[in-house]
């Protein structure tokens, strides 16, 4: 099965990374690695990552990896130890988006849908929540009180898809606490992820844990947080802390006539 690969960001400022290449594609890669602070080197310098944009690839990705680089080559996945993702920046938020080298066309397209999504708040929302994070830690001592506070508002008054007033978390932090606790059931009638409702799909991505009848699908459970833990139970056990949401299926039996 092929592996789509781990994401990850890697801090550029003042490191080294290694640029072959000359021509417009070159120049690209080198706006885009000055632009996150890496130092730009040619082939012989000392560094961990290289991006490679000329005519004859194959013998510079080999020379480099011979030196344990990681290299990127444009428009060659089929060299890459790493791809580079389409970016859409609401300064500090950064969403990048990558098909493992499938098809930059998609990935331009999918980065034309957020651009226009992403109200240019999102940035400032971002900003004000890191200045108020030690209050938010004082209103919200307990890790998971914490979280599910933060996903309720997010998914409420501080809603990142909507424009944000400056001082939007500070009305929500003098506001009542809205974050779920106990157990939430519910009945799921299609095997398709995509038929969840938005409050259900909210839900389980606020969950501390989700607990399940045999029958539900992976396909459902992987909607949850990646930390929320998975029971396979008959039913789900009452008084444990935080949010518990509990999936059963439903077959619907169609009538005709």
């Amino acid at each position: 099965m092929k592996r789509s690969g781990l994401p990850v960001f890697v801090q550029l400022d003042g490191r080294p990374v290694i640029l072959v290449g000359t021509g417009a594609a070159a120049d690209a890669k080198r706006r885009l690695l000055e632009r996150a602070g890496a130092m730009v080197v040619g082939e012989e310098g000392d560094a961990r990552l290289a991006i490679i944009a000329c005519d004859d690839p194959e013998p510079v990705a080999a020379r480099l990896r011979d030196r344990d680089i990681l290299v990127n080559v444009a428009d060659r996945p089929d060299l890459c130890d790493f791809t580079l993702p389409a970016i859409v920046e609401r300064d500090p938020v950064t969403i990048a988006i990558g098909t493992g080298g499938a098809s930059a066309g998609l990935t331009a397209a999918l980065r034309q849908r957020f651009e226009a999504l992403l109200p240019a708040s999102l940035g400032e929302l971002a900003d004000a929540l890191k200045e108020r994070r030690d209050a938010i830690r004082t209103r919200w001592p307990e890790a998971g009180d914490r979280r599910r506070a933060i996903g309720a508002a997010l998914t409420g008054p501080l809603d990142p898809l909507a424009d944000q007033a400056a001082d939007a978390v500070e009305r929500w932090l003098a506001g009542p606490d809205a974050g779920k606790v106990g157990i939430v059931h519910i009945v799921l009638r299609s095997a398709d992820p995509d038929d969840l409702t938005l409050r259900e799909a909210r839900l389980l991505a606020q969950a501390d844990r989700v607990t399940h009848r045999g029958d539900v699908p992976a396909t459902i459970l992987t909607r949850a947080r990646a930390d929320a833990e998975r029971i396979a139970c008959d039913a789900p056990t009452a008084n444990l802390p935080g949010l518990t949401v509990d999936l059963e299926m439903r077959a619907i039996t169609e009538h005709r006539e």
